[in-house]
């Protein structure tokens, strides 16, 4: 299907497929990366570094090992959507909460924090609880994603779909700024929402995130061929044959499940999904199936280095992993755009 819209023989192909021993090299250094990382996850706590793991079992099995794999899924997953929303749009500075997803999950967020209070009372089935924030925050994420579809028409303009994402995530930012106003026991917990974290993730977390993965990553492979397409234009896409519309539908399926599933585990963590593609592009020129293989990877590690830096750098308290991502992300791509404004 979509995967072989580009013949690999064509000139367009050939100019944007790099070498794979290169490709295999950087996939390699990310695997390594990932797995030194998570043993340094293992060992990282509130005090320092421990490696007596047979002596603090329970504390690395229950707490540091689910912790470090799911900030490790959780920012493949946001590189992943990344490398999507970027392919998308055609938009190096797309990232994955464009279309009202984090505005959508803090609304949510923020409403079950209110009801609570209010309906606790009177949730006799327990409903409340068993949503939970995770489940508030997911469904918030996918419902922002819905409405600016709604209000779009569809997938068919892309502008006019990144025009209404910008327009939801400012109404659903104001809905919930003024549910907080309104209801001040609400702030703390949209606070640590808002600056992200992972140390809420469990296993049952860990296994969700990793059932969203396994989903996402298999289809976003699937329709890579769609995204080279689009990198021709719309009307050298379209007459390849492709039915565009129904294609960005998935693709914004795609790119949806995987913001969704990330931000209801981690809350809104900043520049993952935005600087993952960026980095990848600098190390290998690629296509948008090797893309999005190596952005997940990129991902999953800038995450988990960002979670160790969190746990450690005043230990023992913790920084809000939101905010070292921020902050690097924000200071890499001014850097960035510093060298290229210098080399223009």
């Amino acid at each position: 299907m979509a995967a072989d819209v580009i013949d690999p023989g064509t000139a367009q192909a050939q100019s944007v497929v790099a070498d794979p021993r290169r490709v295999v090299r950087l996939a390699g250094a990310l695997l390594i990366a990932s797995v030194l990382l998570g043993v340094l996850g293992l060992a990282a706590g509130g005090d320092g570094w421990s490696w007596h793991w047979a002596d603090d079992g329970v504390l690395v099995t229950q707490i540091r090992a689910p912790r470090t794999l799911g900030a490790w899924t959780a920012g493949a997953l946001l590189g992943l959507a990344g490398a999507l929303a970027q392919g998308l749009f055609r938009n190096p500075l797309a990232d994955p909460y464009l279309l009202g997803s984090a505005a959508g999950a803090g609304l949510a967020v923020v409403l079950l924090l209110v009801a609570v209070p209010v309906l606790g009372a009177a949730d006799a089935v327990g409903l409340l609880p068993q949503l939970g924030m995770f489940g508030a925050a997911f469904a918030g994420a996918l419902g922002g994603v819905a409405l600016t579809l709604a209000l779009a028409g569809g997938g068919a303009r892309p502008t006019l779909m990144l025009l209404c994402g910008v327009v939801v995530a400012v109404l659903l930012t104001a809905a919930s700024d003024l549910l907080v106003v309104t209801f001040p026991e609400a702030l703390r917990g949209r606070t640590l929402f808002s600056l992200g974290t992972t140390a809420f993730v469990g296993w049952t977390g860990l296994g969700l995130l990793a059932a969203a993965l396994a989903l996402t990553l298999p289809a976003a492979l699937r329709l890579a061929g769609v995204l080279d397409a689009l990198v021709l234009g719309e009307r050298s896409a379209a007459s390849l044959g492709l039915d565009l519309p129904r294609l960005r539908l998935l693709l914004v399926a795609v790119l949806a499940l995987a913001t969704g599933a990330a931000v209801a585990q981690v809350g809104l963590v900043s520049f993952v999904g935005l600087v993952s593609p960026h980095l990848v592009r600098r190390w290998a020129v690629v296509r948008h199936g090797p893309l999005l293989l190596l952005s997940a990877l990129a991902g999953g590690v800038l995450l988990l280095a960002a979670d160790l830096a969190a746990r450690l750098l005043i230990a023992p308290r913790e920084l809000p992993v939101g905010v070292l991502t921020a902050l690097v992300g924000g200071l890499y791509l001014l850097v960035l755009l510093r060298r290229r404004r210098m080399s223009a």
